[in-house]
Formats: C-alpha cells, structure tokens, sequence
C-alpha cells in the first residue's frame, strides 16, 4: 500500500508512505526514493513507541550505521542510492522505517519524508498432527488437531484422507487448527494429514493412520465346489470340498467351526479331504472379534449328493413289427435319482406329456414309444437330457434314426465245394436296422432278420430264371423295399471284339460278366494257340469275381495275332467269347541319305557324317535311325621303322559285317564317329527307322580327306626352308657321286632311303580308292575291293 502527502515546494516537506512485507530470515530493500539525496537520515520507530531512533545516515560524507541498527538487522546501503538492503531479516525488524532526504541544499532545498511501514512475517513450521484415539470404535467420536509451533497469521487448515489403495482427498478446511469426527465408520480407516498455510508458505504434517475398529459382521460362507438346493448346499462325493467363513472384522475375526454342534476345526477354512455321505450335516461358523470382545455366527446345511456315473445311455428299437419306434435312455445309480426327459422335433408336446409325463420325477429310465406312420423325418435326431443336483451341466445323449444309405443289396455266390449256392441279401446302416427276408419260387424263403439275410440252396436247385426277391423293411419307411435276383447261365461281354495295335505295343483285351447274375467260377483266358494264359513276362492278368482283362505285352505280328478266348461257368450253365487280336507293322519310314561323309582331321580316327531325309520332315513317319559302319580294308602300318618294317607289306582285305549305331533323335541330321584306325578304310550308310519297322539303308559312303588349307607363312616358312637346306644337300650328292667307289655305304644308304619313302607314298588305301575325285564324296554299293574305285 503507498500513500503520498503532496505539499508545494515553496518551501515545504513532501511526506511519502510505503508497506513493505518481509520474511524473517530472508533480505529486504527498503528504498528511499528513486534519486539519491545530498543528505539523507534513517531513523527506526518499534511498534507501540513514539521514540525515533536513528540507525544510519549520510551528511555528505559516506553512511555511518549506528549502533541501535543492531537490532533491525544487519544493514548496507544499495550503490548509487539511499536504499537500505537488510540480507538476514529479524523479528525485531517489524515497525516504521523513516528516511528524510535532502535535495538542492546549496541552492533551494528540498525535503522528503519516506515513511517505510515494514511488516516482518514467519513462515509456518511443520505441523504436527494429533489424534484423540488412533484406534476408535466403530460409530465413537474423536478430534483431531494440527498443531503448529510459529507461523504469522492468518493461517488456514486443511483436513486430508487417503483411504487404502487411494490417493489423499480434501475432507475439510478453515481457520481451526481442531476439528470433531462424529460417529466414525469403517470408510474412514486411513491416512491423515493437515495442511497449514499463511501468505508466506504452506506445510503439510506427518501421515498419521486412523485404524477404525468393527465387527465382526455377519458370516458369510462359501463352499467349494458346491451346488445350491431348497436346503442348502450339496457337494459331489469322494471330492475335496472347502468350507470358507469370512466375517468383516478389525482386527479379523478368529473363527471357529461347528459340525451339528460340535467342534471340528479353527480357522477361517475348513476343508474336508474327501467327503462321504456321513458328512450331511450342520455347518456353523463363529467369529470373534477379540480386541472388542464380540461375536457372531452363521450355520448352512450340506448334503452329499453323488451324480450317475459316466452319461445317460441312449438308444432305439424297431417296435410293432418294425412300424413303430421305441427309444429307450437309462442313467443308473446316483443320489437323489436322475430326472430324464426325451427332446426331438418328432416328439410333439402333447404326446411327450402323455409318454413321459409320470417319468419327469426323478427316475433312472425313460423310454417311449413313437409311432411312424412315416411321419418321421428321416436323419431325425432325439436327445435324452438327464439333471442331476450334483451336476452343473446337464448330462445328454443323442441318437439318431436314418434309413441306410444305399439300396438293398442282393448277391449269389457258390460255396468252395460247390455244394451249395448261397443267396445273400443286405441292406446295411440304418437306425435302427432293417429286417430282411427271402420269397422265392417253390417255398424257397426264409423269414426276416435285422441288417442281412442269407437263403441256402442245394447247388442245383435253384429254379433257372426264376426271381428270388429279397423284401426289407425299416420303421421309417410305409412300404418295404426289394431287390431280385435272376439265376441265370453267365454272359460275357467285351468292349471290343477286333483289338487292332502296331508292333511293340501293350495291347489289353477286356472280358467283363454281365451284373446280377449267378456268381460264376473265376475268368480264364486262352491265348492264340489255344493254352490256358497265366502270369509270364508275355501276359498279365487283372481279374475280380466280375471281370478279367489280359494284357499282351510287346505285341509281334507273327507271334501274337489271332484268336483269344474268354471263357466262365457257373451252377447253370457256361459262356465264351473271342476277341481277334491284329498286331500291325509301323508304316515305313521314308528313306535317308548320306550327304557327306569326310575325316575332320589328318589323323583319320575321326568322321564327320551329314544325312538327310526324303520328303517333307514336317510330316514325321520315323523315329529315330540306324547308323551303321563296316570295315573294308587295311593298309601297312606307317609308324614302323625298323629295318623289318622296311620291306613291301601288302594289304589286307576282307568283307565285315555292319555294326549299328542306333540314333533315337529323329531330328538330328548329322554325327561325329570317334576311334577309328587311322589305317583302316570304311564304309558307312544311314537307315531310318519308324519304332520297328526299318527303311531302306542308304548307299555306302566311304569318307574323304581332309583338303589341304595351307596359309601362305607356313608354305612361305617351307619354301625358304627347302631353299635352305638345298646348297648343302647339292654339295653332298656331288661328293657322294664323285667318291660312291670310296663310299658305298654311303650311296647305298642315301638310295635306298628314297626308293622305301617312294613305295610307302603309294600305300594308302584312300589315295587309291579317291583318285581323281578332287575332295569330294564317293558312292559304293556292295563290297568294295580294297585298293580299287568305286
């Protein structure tokens, strides 16, 4: 707050007020104006005095603190200012401050006054929070108060709660540091703490804990596992079962249990291991509470139930000849009975009610009776649903009414001594079963049984195409279904009667028997020549009692075409039925030419062939091809040098046969023959093929040399070479002719070198057999004569 007195200054003192708030033990300014003064005077005034005391001042010379200043503090002038800064401020400092200022002393001065209200407060201590009990009973009154050692007022108390588990929540506030709680509850059991404040701070006291004391309450008492009736609980036997009492109580209650009025056990729970009937009975649960001296109780009954074993039982019977439906459903045993009813859309509630209403008391069987009439659905589903008290769930079992699946099923079929002819009837699935029963000519019947039927003949009785029909009936059916047998001679049948293949084929023949006829004796095959076929690498048979096929591998035309037989019998009579088979050749191939046959190197073991095929290749017809190669004749080895190898060696020639190479690309045009002799002299020739069928072969080609391919540095290389190698060899022919007297050997040696290089030129076969063909290809038909044009 600041106040100001204005008075003019011809002459007069300006007088200023200034509220100032300071904290104890804390700095303050107390300012003295905005300007400094010439001179200037602070004088101290304590409260409820007149007296003014002087506790520093300026005349000009620099401040001089008083000693009186002591008790306001420790004082310092701010620089530059008449400012008084107190740094640790004391209580004592509380009052009026005056400072008079002095301006313009030299020429017209000028007075102030500043009177500086300074109010020293204290900041508030921790507050200590008291109980008048700590421990109160339920519904009693306490006070609690906050007190507080120093702390400037006005001071304002808050009440806060933290209930457990929670967070501290304002309960009440104001300006007592006392407050009465009136009636305590057992909500109010917690933490509590005060919070006091002032203009300066606020504090917050130590958590104190309110334990509200109580009870204990009315027991409650659960068991476990457990089922609840009209008289209380029921347990299952020979299970664990787990009788838990808890009363609401501070401190907790101690318990103690009763059984028909006798003690059995201490302890919030009491457990019983395996339970038994013998422990039907009065349960009673006592708590005390023993810091308050009370007590209460509570008793529940427990009866030992023990439910049917396993499930109820269901099933279904044919009834009144098979027209009517009985379902029958037991659940035995068990304590009190079970309580079983029959559920279905086909049971309709007035019928259940006449059926079943006497048996909706507890009971241990439920049947009832169901007249078809053939208004039951088919695939109908009835479901008996048992209760039991002992159970949580309810216990069911279904079963279900359908017609079998299929169509009766009639068959004959002859026992293994051919003694009797067996005629079976059946008609499986279904629920309930069918009944079944033969009526055949002559009063050979039998009467009904469930699912299948068999009616035995003497074999050689039976009456020949007469109908043996067999009759089933099922409850959800009005009229009975049949099927009929005709005994008859068997009859064979085949898909084709004329089986055309090419050779090298599998060709399978087919012979079936016509269905619903007498079981006929096993199917047998007879090949072309009349012979009872079995199992060999030739033929494969796949039979069952209505079919046999035989399968003829790798057929050959000579060896496997014409006439097979397929041939059965049975108690009536017996069939037979041929089926040709035709094994054709493949067609012809078209024929292939060799168009080039050539060595590929100056070794001669290796040759390039190149084929080619008449017609259009797009349109097929083979499938590979033959190769084919023969030796024609051998010259001398070159390689030899010694002086035996010297002498003339004539050829030798011979006819060999053809070895075959077999190519199964029929798209390749062209092969390469490695590893020959480089001596020898061959022919080769190409033939077609279509899988088995061979074309004609081609004409015999006898392979060329090579061209000679020269490049001009090599022959260049040569030339200067021989030209090199001439002078010398001049000069020493001119002295072996001039001296061949003194040097025969010499002569002798130089001639016959030339005359056994000379011989051995004219020895190759091919030089002889190509002459004059200037590299190219050369046609032979038949066996060549060694050394000799083809």
């Amino acid at each position: 707050m600041r106040h100001t007195l204005q008075i003019n200054h011809t002459g007069e003192v300006v007088y200023r007020d200034i509220s100032v708030y300071g904290v104890v033990d804390k700095a303050v300014v107390l300012e003295c104006g905005t300007a400094l003064p010439d001179l200037y005077i602070w004088s101290f005034t304590k409260p409820g005095t007149d007296a003014i005391k002087a506790v520093l001042y300026n005349l000009g010379k620099g401040p001089r603190i008083q000693k009186l200043a002591m008790m306001v503090g420790p004082l310092s002038i701010l620089p530059n200012t008449a400012s008084v800064s107190i740094e640790k401020l004391p209580l004592a400092a509380h009052g009026l401050f005056t400072c008079q200022a002095f301006y313009d002393i030299k020429d017209e001065p000028i007075v102030y006054y500043y009177y500086v209200h300074l109010t020293v407060q204290v900041s508030i201590s921790k507050p200590n929070l008291l109980m008048s009990d700590a421990s109160p009973k339920e519904a009693s009154t306490i006070w609690m108060h906050c007190n507080i050692e120093k702390g400037t007022e006005p001071i304002h108390y808050v009440w806060q709660h933290q209930p457990h588990n929670g967070n501290f929540m304002t309960f009440r506030e104001g300006s007592s540091s006392f407050i009465n709680v009136i009636n305590v509850a057992r909500n109010q059991t917690g933490w509590y703490r005060c919070v006091a404040g002032n203009a300066v701070n606020s504090e917050s006291s130590e958590q104190l804990w309110l334990n509200v004391t109580f009870g204990p309450d009315v027991p409650e008492i659960d068991v476990t596992p457990h089922s609840i009736t009209d008289r209380g609980f029921s347990a299952l036997e020979t299970e664990s079962v787990s009788l838990s009492c808890q009363a609401l109580s501070n401190p907790a209650s101690q318990y103690i249990w009763y059984y028909n009025n006798s003690q059995v056990y201490t302890g919030p729970q009491y457990t019983i291991a395996k339970v038994f009937r013998a422990h039907t009975g009065d349960y009673t649960c006592l708590a005390q509470n023993t810091h308050l001296n009370t007590r209460s109780k509570k008793t529940v009954n427990l009866i030992v139930f023990y439910p049917p074993p396993g499930l109820p039982s269901c099933s279904l019977e044919p009834a009144q000849n098979h027209t009517s439906l009985r379902l029958l459903c037991s659940w035995s045993g068990g304590f009190p009975s079970p309580s079983l009813r029959w559920t279905g859309e086909a049971i309709k509630p007035g019928q259940e009610q006449e059926e079943t209403g006497q048996q909706r008391n507890v009971q241990s069987s439920a049947p009832i009776l169901l007249p078809s009439e053939g208004l039951i659905p088919n695939n109908s589903l009835f479901t008996c649903v048992g209760e039991h008290p002992a159970r949580k769930q309810l216990a069911e079992c279904s079963t279900r009414t359908y017609i079998p699946p299929a169509e009766p099923v009639c068959f004959a079929y002859v026992t293994n001594n051919q003694q009797y002819l067996m005629l079976s009837c059946s008609w499986d699935g279904g629920a309930p079963k069918a009944l079944v029963w033969w009526e055949g000519p002559g009063g050979q019947s039998k009467g009904g049984q469930e699912n299948s039927n068999i009616l035995v003949l003497r074999y050689g009785t039976a009456r020949s195409g007469k109908p043996y029909t067999c009759y089933a009936k099922h409850p959800l059916l009005m009229e009975a279904k049949s099927c009929t047998l005709t005994l008859e001679a068997p009859v064979l049948l085949t898909q084709r009667r004329v089986v055309s293949v090419y050779e090298g084929s599998d060709v399978q023949l087919t012979c079936n028997l016509r269905a619903n006829y007498l079981p006929t004796n096993d199917i047998t095959w007879f090949n072309n020549q009349g012979v009872d076929v079995r199992e060999t690498s030739k033929y494969t048979l796949l039979r069952t009692s209505a079919w046999a096929n035989l399968t003829v591998r790798d057929a050959e035309e000579m060896q496997d075409s014409g006439e097979y037989r397929c041939s059965t019998s049975n108690a009536v009579g017996g069939a037979e039925i041929n089926v040709t088979l035709v094994v054709k050749k493949h067609p012809l191939p078209p024929n292939a030419t060799l168009i080039r046959a050539m060595y590929n190197s100056r070794h001669r073991n290796e040759v390039e062939l190149e084929w080619q095929v008449e017609g259009v290749e797009e349109n097929g017809g083979w499938t590979g091809f033959h190769l084919e190669q023969r030796w024609v004749s051998e010259r001398p080895n070159r390689r030899g040098s010694s002086n035996e190898s010297q002498g003339r060696m004539e050829e030798r020639t011979g006819p060999q046969d053809w070895s075959r190479m077999v190519i199964q690309d029929p798209s390749i045009r062209s092969y390469t023959v490695r590893g020959l002799i480089p001596t020898a002299t061959y022919q080769f020739r190409i033939i077609s093929i279509n899988h088995r069928t061979i074309g004609h072969p081609s004409v015999a080609k006898t392979p060329v040399e090579l061209r000679d391919n020269v490049y001009p540095a090599v022959v260049g290389a040569a030339v200067g070479g021989m030209l090199f190698a001439a002078i010398p060899t001049v000069l020493l022919l001119v002295y072996i002719i001039r001296n061949h007297k003194s040097s025969p050997r010499l002569h002798a040696m130089l001639f016959g070198w030339q005359h056994s290089q000379s011989r051995e030129n004219i020895n190759f076969p091919e030089d002889e057999v190509v002459a004059g063909s200037d590299g190219g290809l050369e046609n032979t038909t038949g066996s060549p004569s060694p050394g000799k044009e083809n």
